[in-house]
This record gives structure tokens, sequence and C-alpha cells, in this order.
């Protein structure tokens, strides 16, 4: 199958004048110009979650029912990332990438003037949009840029400052909820996103590809509408009367226009998103395996802020705090990720790490009473510090035996199974809530507080059953990226 390659600074040898000192000073900057979209990013999903019982209130409807607010932003983001890949190989990094911040900047504006849940869930749709090119485009620059050898240390150093937007999103967001509006938190992002766009300007490099391949316009239609479908459907399902066989109709329809897609991707020539990459173990096994895991990681951002104020009846800003134990423990995670998959490998810290995201996550439900803070504490801090070394893992671990040529193709298929699983995970979350719910109102804080310990059982379970994938990983898997010992 026809390979692209791409024109790289990054393959520029160190003594080459002044070329050298680009790639110096790409290698500098770059990752700070990736994390700050990250954070960005990671900082408008965090205050999303914290304010959403407020946008309920605002707008005059449910909290459960404004899951569109968060799902229709990941769904967004799921389609659209690969495009992503073919339109950074066709313009280049640097203007595909700029014009994201721009587009989710913009959104963000327009998400801010929203006068209904219906205009609110349409600015989120392009917000979506712009990260989707954001993400995997910075990703993109970064495996371009970095040796195998260097990529988990860069990942790690990029990972950290974006982890602030979880760490500042529930605070900022729960005292701008508190004190000024929820509409303020959408306006956050104006001044990150023109700051981030002169840096961007300044620092991110033009990486394109030497030859233009076609876009795979009939893989585009077949794979986002059934992932658009199988998401809608996710996302109604258990708010309105679906009968049961059209349940089955809707769901046989997308897996059957996925189905097609797979089919298509592998008798095509440029397909969107390359299935063959797939033949690679690590990159399989971290892709496949960190999709289930994130299924049952992704509904417990928008769960907990439900969890504590509703169910618990806290306040807006003390749900916020209560998020910060773990992005604090994500971020000192990051810097002992390293030498423990170095002194104990992929497969090892994959399996027993996955099994106690699901015990941490488990431990929710024993969460009962607004009194019970050292234990919300506690959990969150282990929740952090669990859930940073999985993501370490699984996505520094899914370039590990990827070359070069496919880095952009590889980074897109990881981009879009992962935005996927989290958008899935969250309205499964939201599907197990509701059912257990029934037809109690949301106003009664106990149904909602034992609808929710069901969901956690029901994600934790999930998440537990996703350790089996590690295992065929072999001992020495990834040692190229972690710098480990080979075995022979």
């Amino acid at each position: 199958m026809p390979r692209t390659k791409m024109n790289t600074t990054a393959n520029i040898t160190p003594n080459a004048g002044p070329d050298a000192r680009q790639i110096t000073a790409t290698k500098r900057y770059l990752p700070w110009v990736v994390a700050a979209a990250l954070f960005m990013e990671q900082l408008d999903s965090t205050i999303v979650n914290t304010g959403i019982p407020a946008m309920a209130a605002s707008l005059g409807v449910s909290p459960l029912s404004l899951k569109a607010v968060v799902t229709s932003y990941i769904l967004a983001l799921a389609v659209s990332i690969p495009v992503s890949g073919w339109l950074a190989e066709r313009f280049g990094s640097k203007q595909v990438f700029m014009s994201a911040v721009a587009i989710f900047t913009l959104s963000s504006l327009l998400c801010g003037l929203a006068v209904n849940a219906p205009m609110l869930v349409a600015a989120r749709i392009p917000q979506g949009i712009g990260a989707a090119m954001m993400m995997p485009v910075g990703r993109m620059a970064m495996l371009h840029t970095f040796d195998k050898s260097e990529l988990l240390k860069a990942m790690n150093f990029v990972i950290i400052p974006a982890l602030l937007g979880p760490l500042l999103g529930p605070t900022v967001g729960g005292l701008i909820v508190h004190w000024l509006s929820w509409r303020d938190m959408f306006f956050v992002n104006l001044p990150v996103g023109m700051l981030l766009l002169f840096f961007a300007n300044r620092h991110m490099p033009n990486y394109r590809s030497k030859e233009r391949r076609p876009l795979d316009v009939k893989g585009l239609l077949l794979f986002g509408s059934g992932v658009g479908i199988l998401s809608w459907l996710l996302e109604i399902f258990g708010e309105h009367g679906l009968s049961n066989a059209q349940a089955l109709g809707w769901l046989g329809l997308s897996l059957g226009l996925i189905g097609s897609y797979v089919y298509h991707a592998l008798h095509c020539t440029y397909p969107l998103l390359d299935l063959a990459l797939f033949k690679i173990r690590t990159f399989r096994v971290s892709v496949l395996g960190g999709f289930v895991t994130r299924l049952g990681v992704g509904g417990m951002p928008f769960l907990l802020p439900l969890l504590f104020q509703v169910g618990l009846g806290m306040p807006v800003w003390l749900s916020g705090l209560l998020m910060m134990p773990s992005a604090l423990a994500a971020m000192g995670m990051k810097l002992l990720s390293q030498p423990m998959l170095k002194r104990w490998g992929y497969r090892r810290v994959l399996i027993v790490n996955t099994l106690m995201v699901s015990f941490t996550m488990a431990g929710y439900t024993g969460v009962n009473s607004a009194d019970h803070l050292l234990f919300i504490v506690l959990l969150g801090a282990l929740m952090g510090l669990f859930n940073s070394l999985q993501f370490s893992s699984m996505n520094s671990m899914a370039y590990a035996d990827v070359k070069e040529d496919d880095s952009a193709m590889a980074s897109t298929i990881a981009s879009t199974l992962q935005q996927m699983s989290m958008s899935f995970g969250l309205a499964c979350g939201s599907l197990v809530t509701a059912y257990f719910l029934g037809h109690v109102p949301q106003t009664n804080g106990v149904a909602v507080t034992q609808a929710i310990h069901h969901a956690f059982w029901t994600l934790a379970a999930m998440t537990a059953l996703s350790s089996f994938a590690f295992w065929s990983l072999r001992p020495d898997d990834g040692a190229n990226v972690s710098g480990g010992p080979r075995r022979s």
C-alpha cells in the first residue's frame, strides 16, 4: 500500500548549520506549543463538566439531558480527527494547527453567547472540530521532531503542563459559576487561544507531505455516518421512547456502515484510516486495549460533578476543589512513569495498573455523604496517579514499532479511537445512571447517588475486563521508548 513521506526538518543532520539551530529551537519550543493546546482543551472540558448543573438550571433542562453538550463536542472530535491528518499532509501542520486554534477560540465565544440548549450544542460542534485538528496535528509534529528514545520524555513534558487544565478547570469553573455566570467559563478560552496563535505562529514547524494523496471521501462518509449514528443512539437511548426494534435497527445500521468502512479501507489505495497498522502488535494492543479502558474512564469526569453537586448537595466551588487532588497526583506521576516503565516494562505495568484504575473507580461507590471529604480526596489522588500512568503507557507504546512514514496515520487512528471511546464511555455512564434512576426526579439526591454508584460499578467492571488485552504483550515490548532492556 503506497505511503507518503513527510517533508520534516527533523530529518536534517545536526551539522547542517542554520537548520541545526532550527531543529534545536523546534525541539525546545514545540512541546510548549502542544502543551498549551492541550491545556486549553482540558481546561474547557473540565470547566464544562463542573458547570453542567448550573447550565441546566439556567437553560431550564435536566442535568442528565445536557450530556449532549459534552457528547456533541467529543463526537465532533471523533468524526473530524481522520480528516486532520489529510489536511496536515496537504496544507502543512502549521497552517492546519493555527486554523484549528482560531476555530476553537471563535466557537468558545459562540458557546458563551448561546441562549438555549440547542444553540449551545450547535456551538460545541465546531469547537470539537477545532480541537480535532489541534490534537493529532500537534502529536504528529512531536512524532516527526523527536526520536523514539526521546518520545516518552517529550510526551510526558507535554502532558505535565496540559494537566494544569484539569487542575484549574474544576476550581476556576466552580468559582466562575459561583461568582459570575456559566457563560464566562467559555470566555476563558479567548485570551488563551489568542496567546496560543501568537506562539504557534513562531514555533510550530510546518511539516508537509511531499506527495499529495486524495481524500477518501467515501471512507469519510461511511465512517463518519456510522460513528455518528452510534453516538446518537447512545445519546437518546433511555431518554426517549425508542422501541427495541427501532433501537436494534439503528444499531444494525451504524454497525453496517462501520463494517462497510472496514471492507472499503482494506481495498482502498489511500484509506482515510489505514487499518494495516493494526498488524503491528504494540500499536494494536495499545489502541484497541486502550479503547476499552477509556470506555470505563470516559464517564467519570461527567459523573463525579453530578455526584458531588446533585447527589450530595455540595456547592459548585467545593465540587471543583475536590477534582484538584486527581490533577495534582497525575502531574506527579508523569515524573515517575518513565522509571517505572523502564524497570517493569509496559506489559506488567499495564496489566496491574488497569486493575488499580478499576478498583479506584469502584471505590467511589462508598461515597454517599458530603462528610466523606478525606475519602474523596484520597480516591481522587489515587485516580489521578493510576490514570496518568495508564495514559502515558498506552499513548507512548502505540508508536514504539511504527515507522516514521506511518506516524501521521498512526497518530490519526489513535486520536480517533481515543475520542470515540471517551464519548461512548460518557454516554454509557450517563445511560446506566438514567436507567437505574428510572422515573425518580433528579432532585432526589439519595436516588441520584445510588444511580451514579451503579454506573461506577459498571464502568469499573468494563475497565477491569480491558486488562486482559495487555496479556498479549511481550516483556520487552516498548523497550525502545522506555529505555528498558530488550530480552532476546
